[in-house]
């Protein structure tokens, strides 16, 4: 019987239709396998191949967030028909079908730690990817600002922009333009980047975001991650009364206030200025230091390469 050359049709199932068998679970992982079974209907053009349409629907799932599976679909397998036919109603050409499978679901928890790369870092959050593949996002709050600082990279106009020192290598993993050249968290006492010299940052994970069939999490560096101080409070509007004078003798002269006015904004601006130039001359200072100690272990390095070739030379 010839087959129908009709162009393939995809559809996704809706979450509510697919089921999960209740399973044992093991100890904490992110990893887990769970049976579950789904109503599929299959299109006319899988008539002949329900089989191939069933597995075309079920790779459809694979590395999107199922709410009934509670994670990431990353396989399947071990597809079954749970019956011996399918069912068509009415004048509705599709095939509908149980199926039951196995998938492997990337299904993280509150309160799990995990390990992930940096892939950007900012005054606000420090962005991770986690197997290279999810989302991740440490805010602010969720970083010890007691013991980290974050270190602004050379402007675009500096000569230092984009340049890297001789002889340095490239951090694993990453391509492209260097963390370090957008600014990056260092200990305040060593200078160590956040997540050492590889990247590599292990974090709590506090938040679940799910958007578009996708999930992202949101981690946390605090030792005390649940605790209420590391929440961000929004600003508080003062309700205080305002006193209204009816004396019109008590009132400032407008030319009075003007001038106050005047002072206190020279003041902040002569403070900020100053702010700015001590930040500034501390990002300096650190730089030249940690350029010294790099020149210094290279200068090391050359000498014991040196003292290990006259020594071959000298037997």
């Amino acid at each position: 019987m010839p087959q129908s050359h009709a162009p393939k049709r995809k559809a996704v199932e809706s979450p509510q239709h697919i089921r999960k068998k209740p399973r044992v679970d093991g100890p904490a992982t992110e990893f887990r396998t769970v049976s579950a079974s789904v109503v599929l209907s299959l299109p006319p053009v899988f008539a002949a191949r329900y089989r191939e349409g069933a597995e075309e629907m079920l790779d459809s799932m694979v590395m999107r967030y199922q709410p009934a599976l509670g994670g990431v679909v990353l396989a399947h397998q071990n597809l079954r028909f749970l019956s011996s036919a399918g069912r068509i109603k009415s004048d509705n050409p599709f095939a509908v079908v149980n199926v039951g499978f196995d998938a492997t679901v990337w299904r993280p928890e509150i309160g799990m730690r995990l390990t992930g790369n940096v892939s950007l870092s900012s005054p606000d959050h420090v962005s991770l990817l986690v197997h290279r593949t999810f989302n991740v996002s440490i805010p602010r709050h969720h970083i010890p600002t007691e013991n980290w600082e974050f270190e602004y990279g050379p402007a675009e106009n500096d000569p230092e922009y984009g340049t890297k020192p001789e002889g340095e290598a490239p951090v694993e993993g990453q391509e492209g333009e260097e963390p370090a050249d957008r600014g990056q968290w260092i200990h305040s006492v060593t200078a160590e980047p956040l997540g050492g010299r590889k990247g590599r940052l292990e974090f709590t994970v506090v938040g679940l975001t799910i958007a578009n069939n996708m999930l992202s999490l949101v981690g946390s560096l605090q030792p005390d991650p649940f605790s209420p101080r590391h929440v961000p409070q929004p600003a508080a509007l003062s309700t205080a009364p305002v006193a209204v004078s009816d004396d019109e003798d008590d009132e400032p002269d407008e030319a009075e206030e003007k001038a106050e006015s005047g002072s206190d904004d020279e003041d902040d601006e002569a403070a900020a200025v100053a702010a700015a130039a001590r930040a500034e001359a501390e990002r300096k200072e650190a730089k030249r230091r940690r350029k010294e100690e790099k020149a210094k272990e290279r200068e090391e390095e050359e000498a014991k390469t040196a003292k290990t070739t006259k020594r071959k030379k000298t037997t």
